[in-house]
């Protein structure tokens, strides 16, 4: 199994703990594991100049840095995407990745291969905004089209991850176990949801009218998403 691994900050503090828990239960011999540290890994903030979308992301200013972090993911069996809560929300330098990753939205050209994949939105915080965080990343995975995507978000209340009363860190650790129980258990075998397949034919009928883009068009074409065929 591949996983690829993207850190919303480079530090290795509670986020990263949490997220080698999660590693920890889902690895095995056979298991490669491929991580990025934000934003030592993504050079240059997104510019909104829409190269990626009207043209190609090979022309994205920043596609040194942003090619390799898209190949990982599009090579993934499953993604883990974390993040601390900064001030209410994702760390700047993971917005700015996602904000790189416009051209894949499902909206513009989604990769075929999210629709069999599986993902968990991870966030930390010392008191509040650690759901909401987590929330904000499982959208973006919707809108790539990823099909099983699980989240938590977890309030540490103390300094650190040493400093959680060890009740609290078994149930913490009982919780991290179940979902990994189910990444494993349905490896190789999930399937888009209900909502995944309505936004999808949305915006298919979008492509069928698209008349401003022709790069995405013809993408939607050569895949055969304007016929019968489905990713």
């Amino acid at each position: 199994m591949n996983i690829t691994v993207i850190y919303g900050q480079q530090h290795k503090g509670n986020t990263w703990a949490l997220t080698q828990l999660f590693l920890s239960r889902l690895k095995d011999t056979d298991t490669r594991v491929t991580e990025f540290f934000l934003p030592y890994a993504l050079i240059g903030y997104c510019t909104g100049c829409t190269t990626c979308v009207m043209k190609d992301e090979a022309s994205c200013p920043h596609a040194a840095s942003v090619q390799p972090i898209m190949s990982a993911v599009s090579a993934a069996d499953v993604i883990i995407i974390s993040s601390p809560c900064h001030v209410m929300g994702m760390t700047g330098q993971l917005k700015t990745l996602f904000d790189h990753f416009t051209c894949r939205f499902m909206s513009h050209r989604p990769d075929p291969s999210m629709f069999s994949k599986q993902a968990i939105a991870l966030s930390t915080a010392a008191g509040a905004g650690m759901n909401r965080t987590a929330k904000d990343i499982e959208r973006n995975f919707f809108w790539w089209g990823v099909a099983r995507t699980y989240r938590y978000g977890l309030r540490i209340g103390a300094a650190d991850f040493d400093h959680i009363p060890k009740k609290r860190m078994k149930r913490i650790e009982r919780r991290i176990g179940a979902i990994a129980k189910k990444v494993l258990g349905r490896q190789g075998k999930v399937k888009t949801g209900m909502k995944t397949r309505l936004l999808f034919s949305f915006m298919r009928l979008g492509q069928m009218q698209n008349d401003w883009n022709p790069v995405d068009r013809q993408y939607w074409q050569q895949n055969g998403w304007l016929g019968k065929s489905r990713p």
